[in-house]
C-alpha cells in the first residue's frame, strides 16, 4: 500500500507557473513616493492606505485604462493630484530589480527543459515596461496578463484563459504565487500551489518534487 499517494502525485508535475510581481520582479509604489513624501514614511503610508491603495491598483490590473483610474482618483482627492498623476507617469520608478534566487531557479528549470509559464496581475499598459527591462521574461513560453484579459487573480477565470490558450492540465502544473487566496485558487483547480516566501524554501520544494536537484553546483 502506497503510504504516501500525495508525493507521488507531486511528482509527476512537469510544468512551472510563476507569478511575477513579489516572486520574480521587485515592484513596489514605496519606491516612487519615498521620494515624493521626502522620507515621512507615515504620511506616505496613509496616503498609499486611503489614496492610490491596492483595490485601487488592482482595476488598472483587471483592465481599467491608467487614465480612466487617474482621473476619478483626482476628482475624489484633488489635493493630491501631483501624487496620483505619477503613479501612471513616473511608474517605471515603482519598479525594482529582479529578485535574484527565485530568477536564479527559474534559470535552472529552463536548463533542465521544464516547460515554464507566467500568469500575472499586471496592468496591459506597465507590463510592456517590465518586458522591455527583464530579459529573463523571455524565458517563459506563456505568459498571461489580467490588464490584458480584463480579469485577475484570483478570479478562477484567468487561469482557464492560461490553460486553455496553451492547452495545459493543470493536474501537471505546478503555481508559484506569493499571495496565499491566488494559491488556493489554484490548487482547487487542480494544480499544485506553492506559496513563494523566499528562494531558498521554493528550492526545498521543487526538490521534493523533482523538479530540481539537490547538488550545491545547482543552487542559486
Amino acid at each position: 500500500m502506497d503510504r504516501h499517494p500525495e508525493v507521488r502525485a507531486q511528482e509527476r508535475r512537469s510544468v512551472v507557473v510563476f507569478d511575477l510581481g513579489g516572486v520574480l520582479i521587485d515592484w513596489d509604489p514605496r519606491l516612487l513616493y519615498r521620494t515624493m513624501f521626502g522620507g515621512d514614511d507615515a504620511a506616505m503610508e496613509t496616503f498609499l492606505a486611503t489614496v492610490c491603495t491596492p483595490e485601487w491598483n488592482a482595476r488598472q490590473d483587471a483592465g481599467r485604462p491608467f487614465v480612466e483610474g487617474v482621473a476619478l482618483l483626482v476628482q475624489d482627492f484633488p489635493s493630491e493630484r501631483e501624487r496620483i498623476v505619477a503613479f501612471h507617469e513616473r511608474w517605471p520608478e515603482t519598479l525594482g530589480e529582479q529578485i535574484a534566487g527565485t530568477v536564479a531557479l527559474l534559470e535552472e528549470l529552463h536548463e533542465r527543459a521544464v516547460p515554464l509559464y507566467a500568469l500575472s496581475n499586471w496592468s496591459a499598459e506597465t507590463f510592456p515596461i517590465a518586458r522591455a527591462r527583464f530579459p529573463f521574461l523571455g524565458l517563459f513560453e506563456g505568459i498571461v496578463i489580467s490588464g490584458e484579459e480584463r480579469v485577475s487573480k484570483p478570479d478562477p477565470r484567468l487561469y482557464r484563459v492560461l490553460f486553455d490558450r496553451y492547452r495545459l492540465d493543470p493536474r501537471t502544473a505546478v503555481f508559484i504565487d506569493d499571495a496565499p487566496r491566488n494559491v488556493e485558487v489554484a490548487a482547487g483547480l487542480g494544480m499544485l500551489g506553492l506559496q513563494f516566501t523566499g528562494a531558498a524554501p521554493l528550492r526545498t520544494a521543487l526538490e521534493a518534487i523533482g523538479l530540481l536537484d539537490g547538488s550545491p553546483a545547482a543552487a542559486g
